[in-house]
Order: structure tokens, then C-alpha cells, then sequence
């Protein structure tokens, strides 16, 4: 049997990576084509860097999902996380459609890799709450509970010690900004967990994002209660997930 193809687009504040899915197993079928986020993050341009990395893959009859850092609710871009502040309350969905000449689904980047983890990865048969939390340029967050999706939580942004955004002292960028050793980061990393905790009471939390490739280096300072998974997909969960979520788009 064939497998079921679809194209997922993961954009991030610092790159834009693009592949071919099989979406029964999650595999790549095609190498993962990446270009930089161009400097300033402007609409015109991520929709011209998404449409080279599209004509890269081919497969121009593909369901597409694409992941943007921002919370989206009908096809909106409602934030902008480490992109032009011209994406927010953009119909970015039917920019990015009317460019390609194709549908997509458009998803929240977090959210797309919090379903990856939940259909393929560290989250599948997972029961109860489950908080995957992408470590990178920014912090993003995903909830799944019993397996649902619950979008858009951006607890990346929760105020914290003094700032209005915990990813400005704790992503992993924020991390080498501020020239924190991995000792220092996990334990900094520990209370923000714990106060996850403290308001959600989860299962289980997934870690995510480049650093999970490393996990060795920091997750054993993160002294908490919850149970801590390292994602399976590591950086290829929202290419996966986009493409997962494009295939259910396209199937009902």
C-alpha cells in the first residue's frame, strides 16, 4: 500500500523547515529542506521563503500544513512571537493560500509539535494532561488531554520575575544570551516548571525543541514532581505535526 503523503512547513523565529511526510507513521519521506527566517519576519517574506522551500519538495497535489509562532484562531494570526508585529490580526491563512495556489491548514508551531508527540511520539497513549513545552528561540506550549488537542496556550508568556514573558529569560536562545551554564539553566527551568505544576497538575510534560537532542546536559537539574519525557520527533515535530493536521483537515 502506498502511504499517505502530506507536506509539513515548521516556521520559526529562526528558521523555516519544510519535508514530505508519511503521515500513517510519521517518517520522513523527504530530506528536510530548511532556509533562515528572513530578517525582520515580514508577511511578503516568509510567504516567499515557504513557497522556494514548497518548489524544493514538489509534490504539488500534497495536503500542506504549515506551524507559525503566534496563536491562530480561524486562519488569524492573533500574536507575533520573534516575527513583524504586521502579522497580528493578519488572515494569514488565506495569504499564504492565495500565494501558493493551494489549501493549507495553518496551526500554532507549538501546537503542531505537541500533536506530534501525542500521535508518534513521547505523548502517544498518554491519558490525562500532558504539557509539551518547545524549547528554542521562544518557549512554546501545547496541552493535550486524553489525546484532544487544546490550542493556543502560549504559556511561554507568562509574566515572570519581573518581565512579561517567561521565554525572555528562560527559552534556550535566552539561554545563550544571557550566558547561563546547563546547571544554572535547568535549575532556573525547575521553578518554571514547578509552577506549571502548581496551576495544571499534569501527567506528564514533554520537552521539546533543539535542545532535546542534548537532554543529558540539562533535564537532570529540572528537580520537579511530574514525570519529564524527552520528545521522540526531536526538531522535526512541527513539520510532522503540520502534515498530521493537514491529512485530518483534509479527511473529514
Amino acid at each position: 500500500m502506498t502511504a499517505h503523503k502530506a507536506v509539513g512547513v515548521d516556521i520559526g523565529g529562526t528558521g523555516v523547515k519544510a519535508a514530505l511526510v508519511d503521515v500513517e507513521t510519521g517518517e520522513l519521506l523527504s530530506e528536510r529542506h530548511k532556509v533562515a527566517t528572513p530578517k525582520g519576519g515580514e508577511p511578503e517574506d516568509i510567504v516567499a521563503a515557504v513557497t522556494r522551500l514548497l518548489s524544493a519538495i514538489g509534490e504539488p497535489d500534497a495536503e500542506v500544513g504549515i506551524t507559525f509562532p503566534a496563536i491562530v484562531r480561524q486562519g488569524k494570526t492573533m500574536s507575533a512571537a520573534n516575527v513583524s508585529d504586521r502579522w497580528i490580526g493578519l488572515d494569514a491563512e488565506s495569504l499564504f493560500e492565495k500565494s501558493l495556489g493551494r489549501d493549507i491548514t495553518f496551526v500554532n508551531d507549538a501546537d503542531a509539535a505537541g500533536v506530534a508527540e501525542q500521535q508518534y511520539g513521547a505523548a502517544k497513549d498518554q491519558q490525562g494532561l500532558v504539557i509539551v513545552t518547545t524549547l528554542g528561540t521562544g518557549i512554546g506550549t501545547a496541552f493535550i488531554y486524553r489525546g484532544v488537542l487544546q490550542p493556543n496556550t502560549e504559556l511561554g508568556h507568562l509574566h515572570w520575575k519581573g518581565t512579561d514573558s517567561a521565554e525572555t529569560l528562560l527559552s534556550a536562545r535566552a539561554r545563550e544570551r544571557r550566558d547561563l551554564g546547563w546547571r544554572e539553566w535547568g535549575g532556573e527551568l525547575a521553578e518554571y516548571y514547578r509552577h506549571l505544576e502548581l496551576l495544571f497538575s499534569p501527567e506528564l510534560f514533554v520537552i521539546s525543541g533543539g535542545v532535546s537532542k542534548r537532554p543529558d546536559r540539562f533535564v537532570p537539574f529540572i528537580d520537579i514532581a511530574t514525570p519529564i519525557a524527552i520528545a521522540k520527533l526531536k526538531n522535526n515535530a512541527g513539520i510532522i505535526g503540520a502534515a498530521h493536521l493537514a491529512h485530518l483537515a483534509n479527511a473529514r
